[in-house]
């Protein structure tokens, strides 16, 4: 039985159908927004996996070239491996509805969303999370809850829902936000610096939408959801929690009371686990009671850290909530790239570069949309060693990717334009060490390299990582987290900004949902912390430096008549290639005819400019040039005086004197001043012996003057 659900989200018709498409699913659903139509499935298997401790979900999301009427790049012409905006689509499906499943489920569950239809004005990203959640609505997975999602912008200070891709370039802020009928559960987004209060606002005003979002969905359950698979809540061997509590609850109490690094506070709790272990080896020696075992002792450290902070406001390294880890900032800490800096807090540390490219040097972005050429682009590496492990190196996995989106979009606002500074730059981090929020550490040593670089930004950036420990009512909000805070801790919220404003946020959370009273709590922390580190990072530099690396290329331009573009270019580029090895520059030519000159050495590319302007401007009568002797006759000599144009230094316009052999004179590949005296049917006559004429009479006429004065 087909069923279709619709209302209005943001002035547009939302509809979510079921019972046409993919019915073997355990959920499936087909959601629309204006012409762009996305299929949601949901699948689980039948029976829990035992093998694994955390819960085996995993999400797809894949956009058809089909879906916008093109077809795919490359060879083999059809759709390959993610892009990276299919991979930051399925996060922004993942992150809001991973918390929404009972404690005990651990199925082998999939979320598969395919764009079918893309009108491209809706962008599907946000229609495949409403479709996700949907589709395990109305499943028979034990999905808690149902949760919207939508995207916030404003135009001229009013907020608008799901904006069009031509009014998000209007828009100066961008949020998405998901959440349930209670509260929030995500927040991923960009600002021009906007206030805490414009963000509350703006997810306030998402949440109203949110709500029917939520309704339509019940609506959908009520007319055709399945009864819900039963979860077996997992049955805990009272005596085993007591004899491990016996063993190793005050040893791990002093563990969690002790201010210790994180590598001391490790070993001390692997020599607990193995000496409780050891002890209970004979009596409890199954798989599944060794496993049984590490869980009670992960949540004995949890509860013990979560207790410590809210009875006693203290953290596992001995900090307030609100204090801030040690910082140090360094910058030109590498000698031969453009730009570097070194920003290290407590235990994280990013060294992070910046290169100075031209046009060419853009990145290319292909999609379901234009293709588009970014000017300003950041890469996150996280090497195994920054936790001090081993592991695979060459793959760029999905939180890579999500991590430098988040610190791409928190640094991109203060960029200038290419008018003001017309080069292409490439930020990469490189996570040396790893204790809580790299990917703050990556704004904030990103922020630092731009200003080593000489990027003329608009003003530093900084970012902090908050925290949340709640039970019941009770709740505290944490500065700057650890990385067992996040990972023992309910909520994972990075803000980055400026000292005016909020440029880039994201909040993920691990119970189901959050108040705006923690919300707004944590945002005002979190601007006190903001602050606090842009102090610190002014201690090493607090302006852009005046000017670029030696090492990077001096960019000049020229503007030429397009028409002019082929002779600039030659023959099978020729004429373009050889200005390039003659000179040592590259050369990018736009449709419109703006010509960049990027080289090393500045006064090579303005001899290169100076070449192309040449090649340009049309030959003038009585115009004096510098040109090269390409070939000696009997009755002269032709000399290219413009690049690409020849004209016939005469036998007789060579010099004063008469001329009996034209190589007693000037010889092949000599470089000579001549005046240009005629043009005629494409020919040109020059002359060195006008130029000599006329230095005889300026000669004579100085020394006559000088003959005056005495």
């Amino acid at each position: 039985m087909m069923i279709t659900k619709e209302v209005e989200i943001g002035g547009k018709k939302l509809s979510i159908e079921t019972g046409r498409y993919a019915k073997q699913a355990n959920g499936a659903v087909m959601v629309r927004y204006g012409d762009t139509v996305v299929l949601v499935t949901a699948v689980a298997s039948k029976k829990p996996n035992t093998t694994l401790d955390y819960f085996p979900m995993s999400v797809e999301y894949k956009e058809r070239y089909f879906s916008a009427g093109k077809f795919p790049g490359g060879f083999i012409k059809r759709e390959g491996r993610p892009t990276e905006k299919e991979i930051l689509a399925g996060r922004l499906m993942d992150r809001p509805i991973r918390p929404l499943f009972p404690k005990d489920y651990n199925n082998d569950t999939q979320i598969a969303a395919f764009v079918y239809s893309y009108d491209g004005v809706n962008n599907p990203d946000v229609i495949a999370a409403i479709g996700a959640s949907a589709a395990l609505a109305i499943s028979d997975i034990p999905f808690l809850e149902p949760l919207g999602q939508v995207r916030v912008g404003r135009i001229d200070g009013e907020f608008i829902i799901n904006p069009t891709f031509e009014q998000e370039k209007e828009s100066n802020l961008e949020l998405i936000v998901a959440g349930t009928e209670s509260s929030i559960m995500m927040v991923e987004g960009e600002a021009h610096e906007a206030s805490e209060t414009d963000i509350l606002d703006a997810l306030k005003f998402a949440h109203v939408e949110i709500l029917k979002i939520i309704n339509l969905q019940k609506e959908l359950v009520e007319a055709c959801g399945k009864a819900k698979m039963v979860v077996e809540e997992k049955v805990i061997n009272e005596e085993l929690v007591k004899e491990v509590n016996e063993l190793a609850y005050d040893r791990y109490k002093e563990v969690v009371y002790s201010k210790l690094a994180k590598e001391v506070r490790y070993e001390k709790n692997d020599e607990i686990n193995d000496s409780v272990l050891e002890a209970l080896a004979e009596k409890y020696h199954e798989d599944d009671d060794v496993k049984d075992i590490k869980n009670i002792l992960h949540d004995i450290e949890k509860d013990l850290m979560r207790k410590r902070i809210l009875e006693d406001g203290n953290r596992l390294d001995g900090r307030t909530l609100t204090e801030i880890r040690q910082i140090t900032s360094e910058v030109g800490v590498l000698p031969r790239t453009h730009a570097s800096a070194l920003f290290t807090r407590g235990e994280t540390q990013s060294l992070t570069t910046v290169t100075l490219g031209t046009a060419r040097d853009q990145q290319i972005v292909d999609g379901l949309d234009d293709e588009v050429k970014k000017s300003f682009y950041l890469h996150y590496n996280f090497p195994p060693f920054s936790v001090g492990e081993t592991g695979r190196y060459g793959f760029i996995g999905r939180r890579e990717i999500g991590h430098g989106n988040l610190a791409e979009r928190a640094l991109k606002y203060i960029v200038p334009v290419t008018e003001d500074f017309p080069y292409t730059i490439r930020v990469n981090s490189d996570i040396l060490e790893s204790n809580g929020s790299s990917s703050m550490a990556t704004v904030c040593a990103g922020s630092l390299a731009m200003m080593d670089a000489g990027v003329p930004v608009k003003t530093p950036i900084s970012g902090i990582a908050m925290g949340l420990v709640k039970e019941g009512d009770d709740f505290a909000v944490l500065s700057d987290i650890l990385g067992n805070e996040d990972h023992l801790g309910d909520m994972d919220f990075k803000v980055a900004g400026s000292d005016k404003g909020i440029t880039a946020i994201q909040m993920d959370i691990k119970i189901q949902g959050i108040s705006f009273e923690i919300m707004e709590k944590a945002l005002e922390q979190a601007k006190e912390g903001r602050m606090h580190i842009l102090g610190k990072m002014s201690e090493a530099l607090s302006a852009p430096r005046e000017a670029i690396s030696q090492y990077a290329p001096s960019l000049i331009f020229i503007q030429i008549d397009p028409e002019k573009i082929g002779a600039v270019i030659g023959q099978g580029g020729k004429v373009i290639q050889g200005i390039q090895k003659d000179f040592n520059v590259e050369i990018n030519i736009e449709e419109d005819g703006k010509v960049a000159i990027a080289g090393v050495n500045t006064e090579e590319a303005r001899k290169a400019k100076e070449y192309i302007k040449a090649i340009v401007t049309d030959p003038e009568v009585g115009m004096v040039y510098k040109g090269t002797v390409i070939k000696i006759t009997d009755f002269g000599a032709f000399v290219e005086f413009v690049p690409g144009t020849q004209g016939l230094l005469h036998i007789s316009q060579i010099a004063l004197e008469r001329v009996n052999k034209v190589s007693d004179v000037i010889k092949e590949g000599e470089v000579i001043d001549v005046k240009l005296l005629k043009m005629e049917n494409g020919k040109f006559s020059l002359s060195r012996k006008a130029l000599l004429e006329d230095k005889n009479a300026a000669a004579k006429k100085e020394a006559s003057a000088e003959k005056k004065e005495d």
